[in-house]
């Protein structure tokens, strides 16, 4: 079949993206789901940093690519073999397709899946197949097992969650990256208790979701650091306590002041080893400090050894919020519809598929935080 999408072939282009704007809208053509493999009618994808990274080339990535992994949709058909969805079934896709028998997927650890992080790198499905072509033949590689900016799209029945019909899937869509992302390194990695201080650097999609994750968790005072007022009120209606603008004061000495000392948890949102070393330096002495967003490989963190014995120090790293997508998915949704989690705060706003490269401006300046590509009536 053929299918409108949004590809990548050529990274590294710096802002602002014009003249030769990033990703061009093509018609493709998208292969039938082998075995183990679902066709999705997407209803909604979201714009995330994890794909501008992809662009600028921070996450290096092959091309040429149909990008985009934070979505949700409907399944339209399924391969063989495939036992957990149904056609019409809605599903949110995540960004590490689990393969459910390696040793990270068996101990509850799917994110870290080994064939889903290796069929991610080299730009395949979890089987290694590529079901997107150009016209003229040529291979199309895809993103994080997804490539959701496209009408269509082709995924490993590890990639998606089935979810309660009734949410609506323009909303669901951030479930699968930024909720999962943010919220899970909060409870998940962190396990942060009621009662404690949790500073959260960075205010995009992840960042705020953090903010809604460490409300849930009962953490008094949570501390919200950005360099945008816009952010810092939205994380102050968020559930965020303590905001602290950085840039403008001594960041670490004002979250020290607020937290007593220092926060029991900070997590680190931006992707920057630098705004990392903020973190821990704002980290109470045996508090823990998650590394949440993804820097450019090769930035590196340098930190005083000594801490982590003599102050008994935590650092984690949190991978898609350490989170196993079809535990946490259904569980989140239900406190979404329940009205304890203000996800939809973080929508900014609704694109059509061929203004993406203008969606991308806004995220790369600041000035959204979750845009969704809306695919029109699925009918």
């Amino acid at each position: 079949m053929k299918t409108q999408a949004a590809v990548l072939r050529t990274v590294g282009l710096e802002r602002p993206y014009t003249k030769t704007t990033p990703l061009s809208i093509e018609e493709v053509h998208l292969d039938e789901p082998g075995p183990g493999e679902v066709l999705v009618q997407l209803v909604a994808t979201g714009l995330c940093h994890s794909d501008l990274s992809t662009i600028n080339g921070t996450r290096p990535r092959p091309v040429p690519m149909v990008l985009g992994h934070e979505a949700a949709g409907i399944v339209r058909a399924v391969g063989p073999g495939v036992q957990t969805v149904v056609p019409d079934d809605h599903v949110v896709l995540s960004l590490v397709p689990a393969c459910g028998r390696c040793v990270p997927c068996q101990t509850g650890r799917p994110m870290l899946c080994e064939p889903g992080v290796r069929a991610n790198n080299a730009g395949t499905l979890i089987g290694g197949a590529h079901r997107f072509h150009g016209l003229n033949g040529e291979v199309m590689y895809h993103h994080l097992g997804a490539s959701a900016f496209s009408e269509y799209t082709v995924v490993s029945e590890g990639s998606i969650t089935p979810i309660d019909r009734s949410i609506p899937l323009e909303e669901a869509a951030i479930f699968g990256c930024a909720v999962l992302t943010g919220i899970g390194a909060v409870v998940n990695t962190a396990r942060c208790e009621p009662g404690a201080s949790a500073a959260i650097f960075g205010l995009g999609g992840v960042g705020l979701s953090a903010v809604i994750g460490a409300a849930l968790a009962g953490c008094y005072p949570i501390v919200a650091v950005d360099v945008l007022e816009t952010k810092l009120e939205l994380a102050r209606q968020l559930g965020a306590s303590h905001t602290v603008k950085a840039g403008q004061t001594d960041t670490i000495e004002q979250i020290r002041s607020i937290t007593g000392g220092g926060a029991d948890y900070s997590f680190e949102a931006v992707g920057s080893a630098n705004v990392l070393g903020q973190a821990y330096a704002a980290t109470r002495r045996g508090g823990t400090t998650v590394a949440v967003g993804l820097a450019h490989p090769s930035q590196n963190l340098q930190i005083a050894a000594i801490g982590l014995v003599a102050e008994e120090r935590t650092l984690k790293g949190s991978y898609g919020g350490s989170s196993v997508p079809r535990r946490d998915l259904p569980r989140y949704l239900a406190l979404y519809k329940a009205g304890r989690l203000p996800i939809d705060r973080l929508i900014s706003g609704y694109l059509s598929l061929d203004q993406i490269n203008s969606g991308f401006e806004n995220l790369a300046d600041g000035a959204a935080v979750r845009q969704i590509i809306r695919f029109g009536d699925p009918g």
